[in-house]
């Protein structure tokens, strides 16, 4: 199987159904951290953008890196970040509502918690320097190594690494976190 750097080198060429499969590689992850950040419906415009930076910016990309994960990330964090800047608030905020839910189901009973956990949460990452949260993200979410994250990024990877540890010790010393992470873990010995 051709590495992602080649099908990118092949589509230089003119096989441009190289780059469609080393889109089609990468399409899902790209679109879940889409998703993630500006919502499903948001998200399908937003990947479209993404795969023709992609295109345009192929002549750019370093061969030396045969996954091109990392870079299509760089990509889409940029397209994300065009995105905020552009959009009014409103528009960013996904509307849950109208997301499909599986017929019987009754989300309500674990509603409150959730909600408690991801207003935690949320607002711990509100808390974090944007450069500190981006890592985090990609780290965690993304599970990218520190090394791809600091690729995504455009910086060291001792940058990221020290960048990664301070979201950590910033998460782990917020009164709301320490107090969920207390809630899960005696959750979890109870059962």
């Amino acid at each position: 199987m051709a590495s992602d750097a080649e099908l990118i080198a092949r589509s230089l060429t003119g096989d441009n159904d190289a780059f469609v499969e080393m889109i089609t590689r990468h399409e899902a992850v790209i679109g879940r951290y889409l998703a993630r950040q500006v919502g499903p419906q948001n998200a399908k415009d937003l990947q479209g953008d993404v795969w023709v930076a992609a295109y345009g910016a192929r002549a750019g990309y370093d061969p030396a890196f045969p996954d091109a994960r990392p870079w299509l990330y760089r990509i889409a964090v940029n397209e994300v970040r065009r995105q905020w800047r552009t959009q009014p608030p409103e528009d960013l905020v996904a509307d849950v509502s109208a997301m499909p839910r599986p017929q019987g189901v009754n989300p309500w009973a674990e509603v409150e918690t959730r909600v408690d956990a991801r207003a935690a949460l949320r607002s711990a990452l509100a808390g974090l320097k944007p450069h500190e949260r981006d890592v985090l993200i990609l780290v965690a979410a993304e599970d990218l190594s520190v090394v791809e994250a600091a690729r995504v990024l455009g910086i060291p990877s001792s940058s990221a690494r020290r960048r990664l540890y301070r979201a950590r010790k910033a998460l782990r010393g917020d009164p709301q976190v320490a107090a969920l992470l207390a809630e899960l873990n005696n959750t979890q010995e109870h059962k």
